[in-house]
């Protein structure tokens, strides 16, 4: 029998597939998506636009289905129409009528809730007559954009209706978003829950930093080219900072954030995915086994750096400016408790424990209503160990420095030290950029595009494995548990960089945050 994604007339041809699309080469089998949890801001502004613009660049096959499941008294009518409101506002690619249709076609929404056995039964019907009618294969990704509370009853009722077991050659996968656990102790108990009912070669946690193009860049700029990785080492790099910082507050996401802090929500995941990825070993293959065996080692040799009271920093954002408006505090914001203890900054001070990273420290950071947005990894270099110049020369001279920029400019920035123009020997650093935006004609594709993707194909280099996960909660439990006991966090004004403890922790070693 030849497979549906080998007849070439079975995919939505448009004008973006007019030429091979090298980014995202491989189109996905017959398949079908359940998203549980469709009426929430994840569903509607990423996840159904992401699978619209694959279809869209003929990325998804004709024989495909996408299902909704939540508490709403809808007809598949009413949850098309919702999935055709996400798509015209948030899709990246032009909105074609045509294959809108061909994927309204395949549209379906199951009423019921998530203890409700008979709605679970309802949607094994479903999906078994989408089988019949549109080809689907029997072979089914279910996408839990839930609480994770949620998740242990769902994945039994998904056991317990059969769904979650494939049969004869087909599979059965589900979606995991963050945060995976608050603890150690949770994170166990969830992936063992999970791998109860599906095996992990068929669990695939999001964590949607890893589908930016900027990060898998990183494997490339290191491995691809013979000029960084002989310095990528504690020979010539000083320290490394690692920050995610955002301009926004949490207002209305009190329900969510309140109790989870920035050090569950940023460091436990993003940053140390992030600094697995700048500080592994070069991989034998980029084959999934591989590249996660090497994270592990190096997620494994990661150590927090004491006294955790000189090592770490965590802050609240008071009222301030943020970008020409007057902002409140985290304690004014709706939904919050006037004596919430929640922090908004979080930093801490990492060592890697192996022969390449020794000595080198590694500083992490994320935090609200700070003083723009970004995200990047920066390796900061060792000073030149001679420099054969009166001070007066080179007293506006840094550090050198590769930047890479994972949002929301992509790109990569390096600074070094040049000569100013003139009669006199004078020298300050400079810098020279790459950007994605002016140096590809194409776009990348959006993170989650390329995550759900890689989840209809089986492909799990992106998605971290339990022991990452259990890994990172080890590093991070000993910080909650102090800062739990050591008072609250301490405030800053929205529109800084955070709370002056946080300079404090770089300046003992006689270092300073980067200002993006």
């Amino acid at each position: 029998m030849t497979a549906v994604n080998d007849r070439p007339d079975t995919t939505w041809h448009n004008p973006l597939r007019d030429k091979r699309d090298k980014r995202m080469p491989r189109i996905a089998g017959p398949c079908g998506v359940v998203i549980f949890g469709v009426t929430g801001d994840l569903a509607r502004k990423k996840l159904m636009p992401a699978i619209y613009d694959l279809a869209n660049r003929g990325l998804l096959p004709a024989s495909f289905a996408l299902v909704g499941f939540a508490r709403r008294d809808w007809e598949d009518e009413d949850f098309g129409q919702v999935v055709y409101d996400a798509v015209r506002q948030h899709a990246r690619t032009p909105f074609r009528q045509e294959v809108w249709d061909r994927l309204a076609e395949g549209i379906r929404f199951v009423q019921g809730t998530f203890d409700d056995d008979t709605a679970f039964t309802r949607l094994a019907e479903t999906l078994d007559k989408l089988d019949i009618e549109r080809g689907t294969g029997g072979n089914h990704a279910f996408y839990l954009s839930i609480p994770p509370n949620a998740f242990p009853v769902v994945c039994e009722q998904l056991r317990k209706s059969g769904l979650a077991k494939p049969r004869d050659g087909r599979w059965s996968r589900v979606v995991i978003e963050k945060p995976f656990g608050h603890d150690l102790g949770s994170a166990r108990e969830l992936n063992s829950v999970v791998n109860s009912v599906f095996p992990e070669e068929s669990v695939f946690r999001i964590d949607h930093y890893l589908g930016k193009e900027t990060v898998q860049n990183i494997l490339a700029l290191r491995f691809a080219n013979a000029l960084y990785e002989p310095i990528w080492n504690n020979n010539y790099v000083d320290h490394v900072q690692i920050t995610m910082a955002e301009d926004i507050g949490l207002g209305g996401r009190a329900g969510y954030y309140d109790g989870i802090g920035a050090a569950r929500d940023v460091i436990q995941n993003h940053l140390l995915q992030l600094l697995a990825l700048t500080a592994l070993e070069e991989p034998v293959s980029f084959s999934p086994h591989e590249l996660q065996t090497e994270k592990i080692k190096i997620l494994s040799a990661v150590k927090l750096a004491e006294p955790l009271d000189e090592t770490t920093a965590r802050g609240q954002y008071a009222a301030g400016w943020q970008g020409g408006e007057k902002v409140v505090g985290l304690l004014d914001e709706e939904g919050f408790a006037k004596d919430s203890t929640t922090e908004t900054y979080a930093a801490i001070t990492l060592e890697v424990n192996t022969r390449r990273w020794a000595g080198v420290p590694f500083y992490l950071r994320t935090g609200k209503r700070l003083g723009r947005r970004v995200t990047e990894i920066a390796l900061v270099f060792k000073r030149a160990p001679h420099l054969p110049f009166d001070a007066t020369m080179t007293e506006e001279l840094g550090q050198n420095a590769l930047v890479i920029r994972v949002q929301p400019d992509e790109g990569i920035t390096l600074r070094f030290g040049s000569k100013v123009p003139g009669s006199a020997m004078e020298v300050r650093d400079v810098n020279m950029d790459f950007s994605y935006g002016s140096a590809f004609a194409e776009d990348s594709p959006e993170a989650y595009e390329r995550l759900i993707l890689d989840v209809l194909l089986g492909e799990p280099s992106l998605f971290p494995v339990n022991e990452e996960v259990e890994l990172s909660w080890e590093i991070l439990d000993p910080v909650l548990e102090y800062w739990a006991q050591h008072g609250k966090p301490e405030p800053y004004e929205s529109g800084t960089w955070g709370p002056p403890s946080a300079d404090a922790m770089l300046r003992r070693t006689g270092r300073e945050w980067r200002r993006p």
